[in-house]
């Protein structure tokens, strides 16, 4: 299979782009395509047999669920089951934009879409190509992220041409992507509601709209063996193909130990590579040293992570050590990511 490239501007669409890329979508093929989060793959999310191609695409296990993806409410009534009064207070505030919300599913969503599971993921993106394309996709896309299963998310179209190129029908390249980490999951048929996985809308926004929020217990510690009723919350996750280990404590001990592990790595020939920030990177004396963003701005940090590690896979290093980031705010996203991809290999100092 060639896989199409077409570059396109969000604030000045291309309608030949946009309705080509509808056109694959109707008819059974997948596009990859950019989101204010990551990019995503997306599918017919009512057709079963398009869904099957994402997880034969990206090598993801089948019963790790989709979202879909929509553009307006009226869609989000013809797939769910009943709407939580808690749903429409968090999407008066929040959609569009970077949240996915667990419903009851209703009889028209295959399991082939929900991973066997009798709810389903939805989200309403900003992006104006990624909403241009699930309208003219259908109006319901199934999109996770355009990587290969496990490795880190793609912010860039190149990305997604790196893991996928041949495997997919075409791919949409918007340009960069502003968040750089996934939506953030809360699960709405549950009460109370109760966060699956963190990302730019955070927990103590959506307590402000709801007061009680819960917070799964597995988001940062190892994965449990039952089946996943969100994505990211089983199996390894973003990782890049060197072993990654994350060195959390106060920062000045962390950057000491950081030297420590690093020097002694790199004597026995090991190839590192050290993830610090604008506060830090001029401390490091050894390896290959990249600044993820600064630590007065956990959004540049949460930019930057997915193509940092990228980064790191061409360029062949070995072993990666990485500061840890504040359990606050989208901070709270960037270390949930970076566990996952550590397989929660962390060193406390």
């Amino acid at each position: 299979m060639k896989t199409i490239i077409s570059k396109i501007e969000k604030k000045q669409l291309n309608n030949d782009v946009i309705e080509k890329a509808g056109k694959i979508l109707r008819s059974g093929g997948l596009v990859a395509f950019p989101t204010e989060t990551v990019y995503g793959l997306g599918a017919d999310a009512l057709n079963e047999k398009a869904a099957q191609k994402i997880y034969a695409a990206k090598g993801r296990p089948s019963d790790n669920p989709l979202i879909i993806h929509i553009t307006n409410m009226e869609a989000l009534k013809q797939i769910v089951s009943d709407i939580p009064e808690a749903a429409y207070i968090v999407a008066e505030k929040y959609w569009p934009g970077p949240l996915t919300m667990i419903f009851h599913k209703s009889s028209i969503v295959p399991y082939g879409t929900t991973g066997g599971l009798d709810t389903v993921a939805v989200r309403m993106p900003s992006h104006e190509i990624a909403c241009a394309v699930i309208d003219a996709g259908g109006g319901y896309v199934a999109a996770p992220s355009a990587n290969t299963s496990g490795r880190p998310s793609p912010t860039r179209a190149e990305h997604v041409e790196e893991d996928l190129s041949g495997r997919i029908d075409m791919i949409v390249d918007g340009g960069p992507v502003e968040i750089g980490v996934e939506s953030t999951i809360l699960d709405v048929s549950v009460t109370p509601p109760m966060i699956l996985r963190p990302g730019a809308v955070t927990r103590e926004m959506l307590c402000e709209l709801l007061g009680d929020v819960e917070v799964d217990a597995t988001l940062f510690e190892e994965d449990s063996k039952k089946a996943p009723k969100a994505p990211g919350m089983k199996y390894r996750h973003y990782a890049p193909k060197a072993k990654l280990c994350v060195v959390e404590g106060a920062v000045d001990m962390v950057v000491k130990e950081i030297n420590r592990i690093s020097a002694e790595k790199m004597q026995k020939g090991i190839r590192v590579g050290i993830i610090g920030t604008e506060e830090t990177v001029g401390q490091y004396t050894h390896g290959n040293v990249k600044c993820i963003g600064t630590r007065q701005d956990e959004a540049t940090v949460a930019n930057r992570l997915y193509a940092v590690l990228r980064e790191f896979d061409g360029e062949n290093v070995d072993y990666i050590l990485s500061e840890s980031f504040s359990g606050c705010g989208i901070g709270n996203a960037v270390m949930n990511r970076l566990l996952k991809a550590s397989g929660h290999y962390m060193i406390h100092v």
